[in-house]
């Protein structure tokens, strides 16, 4: 009871870090199932099973909250699904130990991705026009099966390489690849079966995510307005590496001072990280503070009022930092 208790924690975690930022369900999920002890293809395969039901609550929310771009989903889907299944069948097909540092491999470079992302302002501003197929497709094949094979990453992948396109909404880019995740899961699920057989998935452990994803989705809602996002992407990213390079270390048996040497290296980059992520925070605040405060300043209201109303509004802003966040 005590291990489900804790798998459920784990599991409401993920979700409120996905809510905040767009994604890192998978990732937050796999690397504390690995860190626990659990198999590399029995931990992707648990998560993704889990994530059929959690990502179809969040499809059918962003859907009602009209934050989908329908053409997107089938363009992203689909090959999503084909490279998901390759990958879960792939990765069932690799021995625990060999398994174990590639799994850790993907996890380790997708959190430095998150670390330089957040540490850095995201691009923001939008040319317009329509996404074609032949970026949609690849990018779909390609979140897919690094999502398979890592236990975790379509939302790393898919979501920033939307946003950076700039021809998207942000709340339909994040709308947009969580349903569009609903497919991509339940494709893994199945090549895990296929490979695994029905042994391979840990049910308490799927009903024990599930539970605690469910119950952290209207959470999430209220902690995307607390926190924000730039900060925690920075913090998790620090996680998923530290976690996940203990393996690679082990994996590549290095002793001595050496081990020291990297992870104190290591959490210097994290450290480093997040001041960087601190200080775009803070320009990000003065840009949006210096915007709302020209249109005051021209229709004659007072500096201290519109810098009172800047401040008020501090806490839904800050939260679009680094990911804008869904509506």
């Amino acid at each position: 009871m005590r291990k489900l208790l804790v798998l459920a924690l784990v599991g409401l975690v993920a979700q409120l870090i996905d809510g905040s930022l767009g994604m890192a369900y998978g990732l937050t999920s796999s690397t504390l199932l690995l860190v626990a002890g659990v198999a590399p293809a029995a931990a992707s395969a648990s998560v993704h099973l889990a994530e059929i039901g959690t990502t179809l609550a969040a499809g059918v929310a962003h859907w009602r909250f009209g934050n989908v771009d329908w053409r997107v989903v089938s363009r992203i889907a689909l090959p999503g699904a084909v490279g998901a299944f390759a990958g879960a069948t792939l990765l069932s097909s690799i021995s625990t130990e060999a398994a174990a540092p590639w799994m850790a491999g993907i996890l380790f470079t997708l959190g430095a991705y998150l670390l330089i992302r957040f540490a850095r302002p995201l691009r923001t501003d939008r040319v317009g026009g329509r996404l074609r197929g032949r970026f949609l497709g690849p990018l779909g094949l390609v979140a897919g099966f690094v999502d398979a094979t890592g236990g975790g990453g379509w939302g790393p992948v898919a979501t920033p390489a939307l946003l950076v396109s700039g021809r998207m909404e942000p709340r339909k880019v994040i709308g947009s690849v969580d349903t569009a995740e609903f497919v991509v899961a339940g494709a893994a699920s199945i090549g895990f079966l296929i490979g695994l057989g029905s042994e391979g998935f840990l049910l308490p452990t799927v009903a024990a995510l599930l539970i605690g994803g469910l119950i952290a989705a209207p959470l999430a809602a209220w902690l995307v307005r607390i926190v924000p996002a730039q900060l925690l992407g920075a913090a998790v990213g620090g996680v998923i590496v530290l976690t996940n390079a203990r393996t690679l270390i082990r994996s590549a048996e290095l002793d001595g001072p050496a081990r020291p040497a990297l992870y104190a290296l290591l959490a210097a980059g994290w450290l480093a990280a997040l001041v960087l992520a601190v200080r775009a925070l803070r320009r990000t605040r003065r840009a949006r503070a210096e915007a709302a405060a020209a249109p005051a300043a021209a229709a004659g209201v007072p500096a201290e009022a519109s810098d009172a109303a800047s401040v008020s509004e501090a806490p839904a802003d800050l939260a679009a930092t680094g990911t804008p966040t869904p509506r």
